[in-house]
């Protein structure tokens, strides 16, 4: 195993019930204005809205909206954000929502800090900031796991690129499968299947010989392949929710990383198509993740046999290579059992779509058996048509 130094500051308070239970104790140790963070106003509708500001209230703060957070957030939203922020003099940020409402406001919390624009600031400068607005988090849709690390995923239009700021980190987060049970279940599994793209592309990075992160990774592998399958036959089950939940954070909060050098080009690809299209994210990972896997699994042949045998259950094939593609392709048979779509086409994504210019503008990461050229890429995105 590599070496590593692991911290996550985040306190997780999980469960139903626990808004109300443990809110306005956590809002004494903030100022007076809190900005409410949300997306598309889902939550006036179902009521979480309404039960997060009354406590805010009840605690004596002044409330400052911040509306509209689209699905995939742009920069001209955070932008937008912190100029509210610095106008309101707001103390502590509030988001409520999923893994989009996250990422906006840990990159706002960080640009309420600074004068200078904060995508040049990591992107050219390769500096990152350190002072940040105070934020916690309400999470009512999982599969980011973007409640307890700092990283964030925004498009920003004018450049045409989809891709990773840090910033601010939720000092808590409340974790309720309850509230999951408003949001549409399409999107439902969507999320839990980026949950699983997150962990593999984490189980296929470097070193590839066994560790105990990997150990980890595949229990949660197979919690969320078993749990989706308990939803599809029950969409209300609590208790899949639940664990749902957890492990979209256990994927994200860095134990599965411990030791690794993770892989995340899928991620890539998919970041650069939706800067070109704004396609959903689970459903552009579904479609992409196969189709990537049979590109390079020959490469890494020992680690998806691996993934083949332990995560879904495949006995030996014959040879390594056989047996990693049949776990690749038990990948792909439970894609079409989630009902996730399997092309682009089925997620409406035009066959005159730039794939070149996606392919060519898509980062290139180190971490997995095989880097990709943009060429490539670009043969892969054409294949997922």
């Amino acid at each position: 195993m590599n070496n590593f130094i692991f911290e996550n500051p985040t306190k997780v308070y999980f469960g139903k019930g626990g808004v109300k239970e443990y809110l306005s104790s956590l809002l004494k140790h903030y100022g007076s204005t809190v900005m409410l963070a949300y997306g598309g106003g889902s939550v006036k509708k179902n009521g979480i809205y309404e039960e997060v500001a009354d406590i805010l209230k009840e605690s004596g703060k002044h409330i400052v909206d911040f509306s509209g957070i689209m699905s995939n957030p742009t920069y001209a939203k955070v932008q937008e954000g912190a100029r509210l922020v610095k106008e309101n003099n707001v103390d502590f940020i509030l988001a409520v929502g999923g893994g989009s409402v996250m990422d906006c406001c840990k990159i706002v919390s960080a640009q309420a800090k600074l004068d200078e624009d904060i995508w040049d600031i990591e992107n050219q400068k390769k500096t990152y900031p350190t002072d940040f607005v105070p934020m916690g988090a309400i999470v009512t849709a999982s599969g980011t796991g973007s409640e307890m690390n700092a990283g964030a995923v925004i498009t920003h239009q004018e450049k045409k690129i989809k891709g990773a700021l840090f910033g601010a980190q939720a000092a808590f987060v409340f974790l309720d499968p309850a509230y999951t049970m408003t949001v549409p279940f399409r999107q439902v599994i969507s999320g839990a299947f980026d949950t699983l793209s997150h962990a593999m592309e984490t189980y296929f990075g470097k070193p590839e010989q066994n560790n105990l992160s990997d150990d980890i990774n595949e229990a949660v592998m197979k919690s969320v392949i078993s749990n989706i399958r308990i939803l599809l036959e029950n969409h209300r089950d609590y208790n899949a929710r639940s664990e749902l939940m957890w492990a979209s954070a256990m994927a994200e909060n860095g134990i599965l990383k411990i030791g690794k050098i993770t892989d995340f080009q899928a991620h890539q690809i998919e970041h650069q198509l939706g800067a070109y299209t704004d396609c959903n994210h689970g459903q552009g990972l579904a479609v992409i993740h196969p189709v990537l896997y049979r590109h390079i699994y020959k490469e890494g042949a020992k680690r998806f046999a691996r993934f083949a045998k332990n995560v879904w259950g495949i006995d030996d094939k014959g040879t390594e290579e056989e047996t990693a593609l049949a776990g690749v392709e038990a990948l792909a048979d439970f894609i079409k059992e989630t009902g996730l779509p399997t092309s682009f086409t089925q997620m409406g994504i035009d066959e005159k779509t730039d794939f070149k210019a996606i392919a060519d503008s898509a980062n290139i990461t180190a971490g997995c058996c095989k880097a990709l050229t943009h060429q490539e890429i670009y043969e892969i995105l054409k294949e997922c048509l």
